[in-house]
């Protein structure tokens, strides 16, 4: 490539290797590809499939969310979500899924942030009443798990960080939910139908942060054993 000067030469610098290095950066940095509306769709994708199965419906959803890599082989190598899939036996829900599969696959691909879409969907009750999963995680509606689902899928490839508990919290939430369980045992010998078992006390209620059967009454105060949440701070 040419360039044609116009103005008269009046002085030069050689030009030392930083600053070379320095112009070679900003010039990749120009290439890096971002996402956007008119990347195109590669032949293959990588993608996840997950199953959702609810007690609204004989049949599972499964819903499979496909990746594209952007900056492949680069040190700005990246991977986003490209577009949603949402296939199931049951046609009742059958226009409304293909309307949210198409507009979750639209802010996909319009680039940004689209981590959001986790915590609209989440909000989404059911008038008709929620339902609980195996473990004890309270699902308000069929829309909020396809958000737990996209969730999970953003923290396996790195847009949205996994909460974590700091060890030594972790520690007497387990101390505390040991002493509580064996409180309780020895209080009555009866106990929920094996239907509501889980990994938390029977008698603990829904925690408004992470939606688990997990909060007890823990040293006066409410305290979730799965997220840590408590009212006392």
């Amino acid at each position: 490539m040419t360039k044609k000067i116009g103005q008269k030469i009046v002085g030069y610098t050689v030009a030392t290797e930083e600053q070379t290095k320095e112009a070679a950066t900003k010039v990749s940095e120009s290439n890096i590809i971002q996402m956007h509306e008119k990347v195109s769709r590669p032949e293959a994708l990588a993608g996840s499939t997950y199953k959702i199965k609810t007690p609204m419906s004989d049949h599972a959803l499964y819903l499979t969310i496909n990746d594209i890599i952007l900056n492949e082989g680069t040190d700005h190598e990246l991977r986003r979500p490209f577009e949603v899939f949402i296939n199931s036996k049951n046609m009742d829900h059958f226009q409304w899924i293909v309307a949210l599969t198409r507009v979750i696959s639209a802010v996909f691909r319009k680039g940004g942030d689209c981590t959001f879409l986790v915590e609209e969907l989440k909000a989404v009750f059911d008038p008709q009443g929620g339902y609980f999963k195996p473990g004890g995680k309270f699902m308000p509606s069929l829309v909020a798990e396809i958000g737990w689902a996209i969730e999970d899928h953003l923290q396996k490839i790195g847009l949205l960080k996994m909460p974590e508990i700091p060890e030594h919290q972790q520690k007497i939430m387990d101390e505390k939910r040991a002493q509580f369980e064996g409180a309780a045992s020895t209080e009555t010998a009866t106990s929920t139908p094996a239907a509501e078992a889980n990994d938390f006390p029977p008698t603990a209620e829904v925690c408004k942060k992470c939606s688990v059967k997990a909060v007890i009454m823990m040293d006066g105060c409410m305290t979730c054993l799965n997220c840590g949440d408590s009212k006392c701070g």
